[in-house]
């Protein structure tokens, strides 16, 4: 039998995507996946679309293909929301998913790229960077024409990897 990709099926209940991240400590940070997650399913109208976290927190990637599974699916897309192919996107995400493909037999698991080098993140990175440069002309306003940036707090500690 042929199979359909998950484009194809994406109006049929079949075919599920779970979106995994890192996972962390913080909870506001694994709630931007659950939001990123609706945001996706709105988007892209798939029937059936779970967050997972590598590790840390929970659901686990075992957990949400379990989701899936309930709610019909016998395909399920695991898609990275990492960057980069490195050793999580090489080897612990996919040893995640084989394990959880030996729980669900009946389920063809597959694994999307990392979101890489694309040009759409080229306009991301511009928007951004436009944004800061906005918020940077406004600040100067503010402060009598001076030219100096202001950078918050939690904003420098990020960037310095000072979490």
């Amino acid at each position: 039998a042929v199979q359909m990709s998950c484009k194809e099926q994406q109006q049929q209940p079949s075919c599920a995507v779970v979106i995994v991240d890192h996972g962390s400590r913080r909870k506001a940070s694994n709630d931007m996946l659950l939001e990123f997650c609706q945001l996706y399913q709105q988007v892209t109208q798939h029937p059936i679309v779970e967050p997972a976290h590598m590790e840390i927190a929970e659901p686990t990637i075992a957990q949400a293909i379990g989701r899936c599974v309930e709610a019909g699916a016998s395909r399920v897309v695991v898609a990275p929301y990492f960057l980069s192919r490195g050793r999580h996107i090489q080897e612990d995400i996919p040893a995640l998913v084989a394990t959880a493909q030996q729980q669900f037999p009946g389920v063809s698991c597959s694994i999307a790229d990392p979101i890489g080098i694309d040009p759409l993140m080229v306009q991301l990175v511009q928007s951004r960077v436009s944004a800061a440069l906005l918020k940077d002309s406004a600040a100067a306003s503010d402060l009598g024409g001076s030219s100096k940036a202001t950078v918050p707090a939690a904003a420098a500690a990020a960037t310095t990897g000072q979490s």
